[in-house]
C-alpha cells in the first residue's frame, strides 16, 4: 500500500507520497495558512487529493504541532494556536472521507529515523528534539509507543530543577526551560548583559564566561538524558531539532549523560538524526 505523510509546521505544510518500499514517488511544499483553521483543512486536503490522482489505495499520516488529547480528541499544546482545541483529526476524515493517523512532531521524528534513519536496526529508540522546545518520542521494535496517556517520551517536562526556571507548562524547573534555544540564548543574556543568538553564542565560548554557559549546559543536557535512560534504557538516542547541530553534544555531551546513569556499563550510542528536517513528513507516512 502506498502511504501519504503530511507534516503541518508552523510556516510550510509538506507531504509525501511513498511507495511500498518507502521510495520517494513525490514531494509538494506549501506554506502554512497562517491562524486560519479552514484554511489549514483546505491547504492539507488539496495536497493529499493532488498526491493520491494517480494511486488506488494509501494510508495517510500527519506529523502536527502539538498533541491530541485522549480526553477529548482536540488537539492540545500546539504553538500554531489556531488548532488548539480543534477536531482536526475528526474534521479532515470528513473532509477527504478516510481514517488518518495524527502525532506530534516528536514522535514522527523518532518513527522516520527508526525506519528510515540513523536508527534503523535498534529495537529501542529514543528521539529527542531540542530546538525552540525540548521534546521526545519513543519507538519500541518499529512501533510507536504514546503511552496511556499520549505523554511518552516527553523529557522536556521532567523536572531537572525543583524551583527553578518557570515554564510555560505551569511547572518550574523543566529541562525545556534550561536547554532548549531560547533557553540557552537567555542564561546567556543573563551572563553577559548581551543578547545574541545561539550560533552567535557557540562561536563566542573560548572565555571565562562562554565555558560557564557551556559547562552549565552540558550539565543540564547530561542529568536530562540520563534520567531518560535510566527509566527507559533505550537501545539508541538520536538528537533531532536546532541544537543537534552542535558537535559537542556527541563528545563532551555524551560523557555528560554517561557519568550520570545508575550503572556500571554504558554504552548508549547518543547519534546525530540522518534525515533532517525531512524527518517529520517521513515519519507521519510511517504511523500506518
Amino acid at each position: 500500500m502506498y502511504k501519504i505523510g503530511v507534516d503541518l509546521g508552523g510556516t510550510k505544510t509538506e507531504a509525501v507520497l511513498l511507495d511500498e518500499n518507502l521510495n520517494v514517488l513525490e514531494r509538494k511544499r506549501i506554506p502554512t495558512p497562517q491562524n486560519n483553521y479552514k484554511e489549514i483543512i483546505n491547504a492539507i486536503s488539496s495536497l493529499v487529493l493532488e498526491l493520491s490522482t494517480n494511486i488506488s489505495d494509501f494510508s495517510f499520516g500527519i506529523c502536527t504541532p502539538g498533541a491530541i488529547s485522549k480526553q477529548t480528541g482536540l488537539i492540545k499544546n500546539s504553538n500554531t494556536q489556531c488548532l488548539i482545541g480543534k477536531s482536526l483529526k475528526e474534521d479532515l476524515e470528513n473532509k477527504l472521507e478516510k481514517k488518518i493517523s495524527i502525532e506530534n512532531d516528536a514522535n514522527c521524528f523518532a518513527m522516520a529515523e527508526a525506519k528510515m534513519g540513523v536508527a534503523s536496526g535498534f529495537d529501542v529508540v529514543f528521539g529527542v528534539i531540542m530546538g525552540t522546545g525540548v521534546g521526545g518520542g519513543i519507538v519500541i521494535d518499529g512501533k510507536l509507543h504514546p503511552g496511556r496517556t499520549n505523554i511518552g517520551g516527553e523529557w522536556g517536562h521532567h523536572t531537572l530543577h525543583r524551583n527553578g526556571n518557570s515554564c510555560y507548562c505551569g511547572k518550574t524547573g523543566c529541562v525545556e526551560t534550561y536547554i532548549s534555544g531560547p533557553s540557552l540564548e537567555k542564561q546567556w543574556t543573563k551572563l553577559t548583559g548581551k543578547s545574541q543568538t545561539l550560533p552567535e553564542i557557540l562561536s563566542n565560548i573560548n572565555n571565562e564566561i562562554g565555558q560557564k554557559w557551556k559547562g552549565e549546559f552540558l550539565e543540564n543536557f547530561g542529568y536530562g538524558l540520563a534520567n531518560v535512560i535510566d527509566i527507559l534504557d533505550p537501545d539508541v538516542i538520536v538528537l533531532g531539532g536546532g541544537l543537534s547541530n552542535i558537535d559537542f553534544l556527541y563528545t563532551e555531551g555524551k560523557e555528560s549523560i554517561y557519568s550520570k546513569v545508575f550503572s556500571d556499563l554504558v554504552d548508549t550510542p547518543i547519534l546525530k538524526n540522518k534525515l533532517g528536517d525531512s524527518a517529520g513528513v517521513y515519519g507521519a507516512a510511517l504511523l500506518t
